[in-house]
């Protein structure tokens, strides 16, 4: 059964604030990956099996792999992709955009919250998730924007926040 309390969320860096921005096989990016497989499953032995993600390019896509990974071993685990907008893919590369619908045909559940782009709805995603969870995992590196507006409206919420640091 999905309760908040057994649903954990994600938030993280786009690539234009990760230090190896679109290399994925940059060692950093590996042992972040790395990290979240760990984090995961620790957060999967605590009882959570729902996770929802904002489908983001770069931490959002590495977080939905992991989780993916995770429902391999797991069949307990879902996935719902909490999209924004219906728009959100169409300026993005196409080898991100083909990625992109990968995982949204891998997920359990893809609830998209509205269908164009307006400024606030990526703030109203990020509510959304954080609404329905109890745990949130962050990939921050301590700088103002999406990210941590989103890890301060979970301390507001009472959600406890994992960070993991970039």
């Amino acid at each position: 059964m999905e309760t908040r309390e057994n649903t954990c969320c994600f938030t993280g860096h786009r690539p234009a604030k990760l230090p190896w921005g679109t290399n994925e096989n940059d060692p950093r990016c590996l042992a972040l990956k790395e990290e979240l497989a760990s984090r995961l499953e620790g957060i999967y032995e605590a009882g959570y099996r729902r996770f929802l993600c904002g489908m983001a390019e770069g931490c959002d896509m590495y977080f939905a792999e992991a989780v993916l990974d995770l429902r391999r071993r797991y069949a307990d685990v879902s996935l719902e992709a909490a999209i924004p907008c219906g728009t959100q893919p169409d300026k993005w590369k196409i080898q991100q955009r083909q990625r992109y619908n990968r995982l949204l045909d891998s997920c359990d559940r893809v609830n998209v919250l509205q269908i164009n782009y307006t400024p606030d709805c990526m703030l109203r995603r990020n509510r959304y998730m954080v609404d329905r969870s109890s745990l949130l995992l962050a990939c921050y590196d301590g700088r103002p924007g999406g990210t941590m507006s989103t890890i301060l409206y979970a301390q507001r919420r009472e959600c406890t926040v994992i960070l993991i640091d970039i």
